[in-house]
């Protein structure tokens, strides 16, 4: 896990102010920063945290492990993305590991010093990986897994047990 991190940041870091397409040749809309391939039925794990205590940005998304929840951490705050209490996850896969501190990858004029994954540009989105039905697609999700439902127009966040879904 920890070359596949180093593996990315060091591409990225080549592509520092670049566009990042992962699992197609390109992005396909100017206005994004990363986009995913759409026709593999995957979605996007977010970082398994223990401690939250130091993650101070506002719009981090993690899996909190304490309460098993997907959460995004707004004006100091943070909010809740699971809805269901009955979260599972297996931390045996990153407890015994040592973390590569300057394992970082920055996706435009790179500013920030916290996150693994920092999206930088003040003018582009990430779109997710984007499903349809993921509760019926991803035969084995893992928690904290995120996608965008295109059947339900929707985001579909995983907690190791059910979906949620969230629709504006």
């Amino acid at each position: 896990m920890n070359k596949i991190i180093v593996s990315i940041a060091l591409f990225c870091a080549v592509l520092g102010k670049a566009q990042v397409a992962i699992g197609k040749s390109n992005v396909t809309n100017t206005s994004v920063s990363l986009e995913f391939e759409t026709t593999e039925n995957r979605g996007l794990i977010l970082p398994y945290v223990e401690d939250k205590s130091g993650i101070s940005q506002d719009g981090s998304i993690i899996y909190d492990t304490t309460d098993k929840k997907v959460k995004y951490l707004k004006s100091g705050s943070w909010f809740d993305l699971s809805v269901d209490n009955t979260g599972n996850v297996n931390l045996s896969i990153q407890t015994s590991k040592t973390e590569k501190t300057g394992a970082k990858v920055s996706i435009g004029t790179q500013t920030s010093t916290n996150g693994i994954l920092v999206l930088e540009d003040s003018n582009k989105a990430m779109i997710l990986p984007k499903v349809a039905s993921p509760h019926l697609n991803i035969i084995n999700p893992s928690a904290g897994m995120l996608v965008y439902d295109t059947t339900a127009r929707q985001l579909a966040v995983y907690n190791g047990t059910v979906w949620s879904f969230w629709k504006p």
